[in-house]
């Protein structure tokens, strides 16, 4: 067998020699083993149910590197807090500044009695939103065959209603059935209409 070839790992006792007596021990106290780097378990166990002293080198390998010490993850630990402050900031940005007035619903009423001569109705629109601020766009349109021009009605933050009037005048005698519609143009299009009866005889 070719000594440079072969490595010994563990040794059982039989196996043991004693230093030629030129060699001398690294320490003697009673009999010495001395495990070097790579000590194995069945040499551990050995060692420790027997009345050998033993030195254990805590040392490493040869050609294996040392543990690394863990890193701090410095700036990174950071991280989910700022993640979660530009979410916040996101989302109190898009209140403020994002989709503005959004229209749920319009309804229109009219007088339920009958006008009387020279009398003017008063005719509501009433329109509901999700209260952000904003600005509608609307007209009235009245079955005479008139319309206003465009109007507007700002709302504040947190308005959720807005009531839109139309004073329409009748003059003179005659019987009217006078219909009054309401059309929203601005953020979206949205009508509805009320019926009304003038009556001056």
């Amino acid at each position: 067998m070719n000594d440079d070839d072969y490595s010994a790992t563990e040794l059982g006792s039989h196996w043991f020699e004693r230093p030629a007596p030129e060699a001398t021990p690294d320490r003697v106290d009673g009999e010495v083993l001395r495990f070097g780097p790579g000590v194995t378990g069945a040499a551990l166990r050995r060692a420790e149910n027997s009345p050998t002293v033993v030195e254990i080198w805590h040392g490493t390998l040869p050609g294996v590197p040392a543990p690394r010490p863990a890193r701090s993850r410095g700036p990174w630990r950071y991280a989910f807090a700022a993640v979660v402050l530009v979410a916040v900031l996101v989302f109190l940005a898009w209140r403020q500044y994002g989709p503005g007035v959004a229209v749920r619903d319009v309804t229109v009423s009219a007088p339920a009695h009958r006008l009387g001569c020279d009398d003017t109705a008063d005719v509501v629109g009433l329109v509901r939103t999700d209260g952000r601020p904003g600005t509608l766009t609307y007209r009235w349109e009245r079955s005479d065959g008139t319309r206003s021009g465009a109007l507007s009605e700002k709302l504040a933050r947190g308005q959720k209603e807005a009531s839109l009037h139309l004073l329409w005048t009748f003059r003179g005698p005659g019987t009217h059935r006078a219909v009054a519609r309401l059309v929203i143009t601005s953020p979206s299009v949205h009508a509805s209409a009320a019926t009304f009866t003038y009556d001056c005889g």
